[in-house]
């Protein structure tokens, strides 16, 4: 049985009200839904293609964000 890996995932709107998430740590890893429940179902989907086709990266650790004013 294999063990599961968590990733950060960080999930913004978009101006049309879709869901947008992202991978930062795995490579062009995102997708977008109208619905939060729709997104999750999704980004599991393209984490484990990430995964199938770039294997895993190098394990970095969420420290949090933060909004910047230029």
């Amino acid at each position: 049985m294999s063990r599961s890996q968590e990733y950060t995932v960080v999930i913004e709107q978009d101006e049309d009200g879709n869901f947008v998430a992202e991978v930062p740590q795995l490579k062009s890893c995102y997708t977008q839904a109208r619905t939060m429940d729709e997104l999750m179902v999704r980004i599991r989907e393209a984490i484990a293609l990430s995964l199938e086709e770039e294997g895993p990266s190098p394990a970095l650790h969420f420290i949090g964000v933060q909004r910047v004013a230029v």
